[in-house]
């Protein structure tokens, strides 16, 4: 999809598709204004007739409306004017999107970013507008026998601005959203492939095309050799079951100057979970191909990072592995020494997530980090407590969970923070090892992070759960990219402080 901004009258824009706004009660918005005074107030004896209230989720679709240039005219219902907000923006831009599919039109101009969204300036707008229009024609097609796009597919969005004086201001807005969009298309390409294709040793692959694509990025790729050199043995315990050999993933952005402190993300890399010896029902478990998520996430904060050449120091970091039953898999009761020095026993292999991320953070220490932020599809306790809606946030640091969950509000990728307290250590304990790697069914999402967070002392750190969050499940099933959003918003505020 190409996206481009524009300032200009809209009864002037030559275009397959012209896109205006129509509030509640039937009053246009300034760019329907103009169309109607053009096509001698056509569009205001349509609606006197009751073709349209402008309630969001409505649309009306004209054609050969004289006085402009375009060949259609879309208008779209966008509620109450002045009770505009974030989501309801967002339903307004994606009901655009799904009418102008349905037109045949390879192209189209759209106004509706000019509407007045609460507390949002015009380049949210923009950048927000080309998120959610690409999130929203997304299609994953790379195992489809008849893969190609049809003749008379939407290819090219303008995005309307009010004078040359916001086109300016507005261009790095664009540019950001393009980034953006990439990053989270890049997760859910990563995350919809099927296990068979997309292994650890895929996923390394994939970040060397990642470090070509952008030179900024410096990409290394540890093998089982060098993790076990390390004492990375809990991380190689999920992995020695599988014939698949582990990868740890690591990238290297520096926009910033050497003495600026990086952000360290850690990504969940189970490309395939079937619980090991604690093998999971049958039942969707052809789902657990999105247990990976975390780390595509990862990819995609790293894709989005680098194409906006942002000022700021990146690593991320994305143990790869397969978690399968076999002679050699870890059986519950085995104990292994981590990274750290500290000893797990391993009571269920199912919560293998946090065995690979604990080793993960033991080697961000290295990097001095200025923060460290671990994104895992991490426990099935997080969807029954906060649902498919929020992610899930625990953290040592309470500023840093602050302004997580601040960039989760501004990029329409909320999340929700879980208590933290040491009192939920103990289900923990171990009469064999320093602790096991379940706490029991109580509070699981915290004891997850509790886990953790043994492993994050020297620095600041926050937990995402996004076993809840990443994909959608059902008929359309499909990875939703999420939490890069979250994750891009909270790196450039992290900039704007620092500078």
């Amino acid at each position: 999809m190409e996206y481009s901004i524009k300032s200009g009258s809209p009864q002037k824009q030559r275009s397959a598709c012209l896109v205006a706004g129509v509030h509640e009660s039937r009053k246009l918005t300034p760019a329907a204004q103009a169309v109607d005074a053009a096509a001698d107030r056509l569009l205001s004896n349509l609606l006197r007739k009751g073709d349209m209230d402008g309630k969001i989720g409505q649309s009306l679709l004209l054609h050969n409306v004289p006085g402009i240039f375009a060949d259609r005219l879309l208008l779209v219902g966008c509620g109450k004017q002045g009770d505009l907000d974030d989501r309801q923006y967002r339903k307004i831009i994606v009901n655009s999107v799904k009418q102008l599919k349905q037109t045949g039109a390879t192209e189209a101009v759209s106004f509706l970013p000019t509407l007045e969204v609460r507390n949002r300036d015009y380049p949210w707008r923009i950048q927000s507008a080309v998120q959610f229009i690409d999130h929203e024609l997304y299609q994953f097609k790379e195992f489809k026998s008849k893969n190609k796009e049809p003749k008379k597919s939407l290819r090219k969005i303008t995005l309307m601005v009010p004078g040359r004086r916001e086109l300016q201001q507005n261009e790095p807005a664009l540019t950001r959203g393009i980034a953006l969009a990439a990053g989270v298309k890049l997760t859910r390409d990563l995350a919809n492939r099927p296990a068979n294709t997309c292994t650890p040793t895929h996923l390394a692959e994939q970040a060397v095309e990642l470090g070509k694509t952008y030179p900024s990025v410096e990409v290394t790729v540890l093998e089982e050799e060098e993790m076990k050199d390390l004492g990375m043995n809990s991380l190689l315990s999920v992995s020695q079951g599988s014939a698949q050999p582990a990868k740890l993933v690591v990238f290297r952005y520096q926009g910033a100057g050497d003495d600026s402190k990086p952000v360290v993300l850690v990504g969940k890399g189970i490309t395939f979970d079937t619980g090991g010896i604690s093998i999971k029902p049958a039942s969707a478990m052809d789902e657990m191909k999105f247990d990976m998520c975390g780390a595509a996430s990862v990819f995609g904060a790293v894709a989005a990072v680098a194409g906006m050449e942002m000022p700021i120091n990146l690593v991320g970091l994305t143990p790869a592995v397969e978690n399968m039953p076999s002679g050699t898999a870890t059986k519950p009761g085995d104990i292994f020494t981590s990274m750290s020095g500290q000893t797990v026993e391993v009571l269920n292999t199912d919560a293998e997530g946090r065995l690979i991320l604990c080793d993960a953070l033991t080697y961000s220490e290295q990097f001095e980090p200025a923060a460290v932020i671990d994104i895992a599809t991490l426990t099935g306790a997080v969807i029954i407590a906060l649902g498919k809606h929020a992610t899930g946030l625990l953290s040592n640091h309470d500023p840093l969970a602050a302004e997580l969950l601040k960039a989760g509000e501004t990029a329409g990728d909320r999340a929700w923070q879980l208590p933290l307290w040491e009192e939920y250590e103990k289900q923990l304990d171990s009469p064999f090892a320093d602790m096991a790697n379940i706490g029991g069914r109580e509070a699981g999402t915290i004891t997850a992070a509790c886990f953790l967070s043994k492993f994050a002392r020297k620095f600041h750190w926050a937990h995402l759960d996004i076993a809840g969050t990443a994909w959608v499940s059902g008929k359309n099933k499909c990875a939703t990219g999420r939490p890069v959003p979250l994750l891009v918003q909270y790196l450039t505020r992290h900039c704007e402080k620092r500078n």
